[in-house]
């Protein structure tokens, strides 16, 4: 067993991979000897015949010797895939310097050649760098060609949806990088046919996506088009689903079309629902934004969820004297301290755990942070669990706004934003009532103090905590069914960060007692949603994940409003916002139908608490004041 070992160790030994290299070079400097013999010897003297040319005596020594010089100097110890000048260096050197020692052993051993044929010393190693150089130059560069090679069939071929300006820089970024192999543009554009863009030719429409992605393999479909309308950009997704073609976008395709923005190929992304939307970006009065914000004390309570930290990290953004953020979620908290700390190394920011319905927790943040600007994003929201939980609602979202605008005005506090819904309009659920009656109570105070008190009033978030878009994500992953309440369902749709934008650009407007309505667009029917949610994730509506309607949920709306009848509805200086102001509000007659409605949350009077809530609405909000 010993000897079988060590045979079979030997053996590994001698069939070396680099024994076949080996073998080569010395079959190499046996030609190159031969080469430089004959081109030194005058006519053919010496190599009479072929025999005699295989067997001449100082070959032995030759090989010995100069194979000796390339294993000590380190030749075999590269890989010829990777040879590059400086083992052709490594060469050059072995051979000079093995030329010497050819020559010195041939005269110690008697031969005359070197006195006879002086100019072996000059052919020898010449034709040694040749013979063993080539080979190697050679076979480099033809792994370098077939890595190549396979290197492109592994890239992705790509097509660009759109040749505009995005389209083109997208181009010369994926040219850059070798990450992508673009076969070429489609364009609706007829006028585009037959062009050429930095060698890139144009394919054709987009209608045509399909026929051309059978006959040229198209594995991705990049959309390049920046200004594509909501309908536009689900016909184009359409057209990617019915051609079977991974599709991307890019988020912020504008960057890519100006030079002065250095463009990154990861931007490129999948389309999202957003992306779907067709919602026009915001142009911010960001001058503005900077001089309301920066160097002024900020709070947002709620700061750990959805919207309040966006609006935490906006105001970070603007440069503030100091931000501090309270919420009652633990976890919530956590995460918006550990981001902004990173984002923000310098920017002083205190967290806060508490609760906005703690009267001693609010002097304390005010007295402690004394806040020029409150953004008050503390709220109950989930409309079907609050149909049930009638007092926590009016607690969280009547009290504690109540509790924190009467400490703004007692703190002297410059604005106070208060962040509303539109289901605070016609309210038909306990959510949407306590969110209006909070709207109420802080018009009733915009005339009693210097503060000023501003609302903000939109509709749903995508993506927001507890919303239904993640909600159709996970039912989707589990294989569905998705569930819709109604077929005809609708509602607003907005982005977070859009949303937050609008509501500091909206702060900066009011000069106290308005109601600022966003511009949500057009409504949404949330079938829609539902089934591009489903497309975009690789499936077929009502064949892969079936869709089922299980009816409307107590206190649901069948479509959401924006604004009371009324309101007087006007224009502002941002085409994006909307002022809706309401008549004069009886603030003594809402302080005592709210006084009389925390004695009934106090005692857990639930019913009497029901009868309070419906008439502040009916008295106040629908009769615009008259009592009953």
């Amino acid at each position: 067993m010993m000897i079988k070992r060590r045979v079979s160790y030997l053996l590994a030994r001698l069939i070396h991979p680099r024994l076949a290299v080996i073998t080569h070079d010395l079959f190499m400097i046996w030609a190159g000897w031969l080469l430089a013999r004959a081109l030194s010897v005058s006519g053919t003297q010496g190599l009479e015949t072929p025999l005699k040319a295989f067997l001449l005596p100082e070959i032995p020594l030759i090989l010995v010797i100069q194979g000796a010089v390339f294993w000590v100097t380190g030749l075999y110890r590269g890989l010829w895939r990777f040879a590059s000048l400086p083992d052709l260096w490594n060469l050059v050197k072995g051979a000079l310097a093995g030329t010497v020692l050819v020559m010195l052993a041939l005269w110690l051993t008697g031969s005359h050649l070197l006195i006879k044929y002086p100019q072996l010393a000059i052919m020898y190693p010449a034709a040694l760098v040749l013979f063993l150089g080539a080979p190697r130059m050679l076979f480099r560069s033809w792994k370098d060609a077939t890595r190549a090679e396979r290197k492109a069939h592994a890239r992705a071929r790509t097509v660009i949806l759109g040749a505009g300006h995005t389209g083109v820089a997208l181009l010369r970024e994926l040219q850059r990088s070798g990450a992508h192999q673009v076969l070429g543009f489609m364009d609706d554009d007829n006028s585009l046919r037959g062009v050429r863009i930095h060698g890139v030719r144009m394919l054709g429409n987009i209608e045509q996506l399909p026929r051309l992605s059978e006959e040229m393999a198209i594995q991705l479909a990049i959309i390049a088009m920046p200004d594509a309308s909501n309908e536009q950009m689900q016909r184009v997704v359409n057209i990617c689903e019915q051609a079977q073609v991974e599709f991307k976008t890019l988020p912020n395709l504008s960057d890519l079309s100006d030079p002065a923005t250095p463009s990154r190929l990861d931007d490129i992304k999948s389309v999202a629902l957003e992306d779907l939307l067709g919602r026009e970006a915001i142009a911010l009065d960001w001058q503005s934004l900077r001089s309301g914000f920066s160097g002024k004390r900020v709070t947002v309570t709620g700061g750990g969820g959805s919207i309040g930290s966006e609006l935490a990290r906006l105001i970070a953004e603007l440069q503030p004297a100091k931000l501090s953020i309270l919420d009652q979620s633990e976890y919530n908290l956590y995460c918006i301290e550990l981001e902004l700390n990173e984002s923000y190394p310098d920017l002083p920011i205190d967290y806060q755990l508490g609760d906005v319905t703690d009267q001693a927790t609010i002097k304390h943040l005010l007295e402690t942070q004394r806040p020029h600007i409150i953004l008050h994003a503390a709220a109950y929201k989930h409309l079907p669990m609050l149909q049930g939980q009638m007092r926590e609602a009016f607690a969280n979202n009547v009290l504690g706004t109540k509790r924190l605008a009467q400490a703004a005005l007692q703190h002297n506090v410059e604005s106070f934003v208060l962040i509303s819904t539109d289901k605070a309009v016609n309210p038909s659920n306990v959510m949407g009532a306590t969110k209006r009656i909070a709207e109420l109570y802080c018009e009733s105070l915009n005339d009693q103090a210097a503060t000023r008190f501003i609302t903000v009033r939109f509709g749903n978030v995508l993506n927001s905590t507890g919303s239904v878009v993640p909600r159709f994500q996970q039912q989707i992953k589990q294989g569905g069914p998705v569930t819709v309440t109604h077929p005809e369902i609708s509602r607003y749709f907005m982005t977070i960060r859009e949303a937050g934008e609008l509501i500091l650009q909206a702060a900066m407007l009011g000069q106290g007692g308005e109601i600022y309505v966003l511009d949500m667009g057009e409504p949404i029917a949330i079938r829609f949603l539902a089934e591009q949610l489903i497309r975009l994730d690789g499936k077929r509506p009502d064949q892969d994940i079936e869709i089922i309607y299980t009816g409307l949920r107590p206190g649901e709306k069948l479509h959401e409003e924006l604004f009371h009848a009324e309101e007087t509805l006007q224009t502002t200086s941002h085409p994006k916002i909307l002022q809706a102001r309401a008549q004069s509000i009886d603030s003594d007659y809402l302080s005592r139908l709210l006084d009389q409605a925390e004695q009934a949350s106090n005692s857990y009077e639930l019913q009497q608490l029901e009868q309070l809530l419906h008439k502040i609405i009916q008295d106040i909000d629908f009769a615009n004041g008259e009592k009953q």
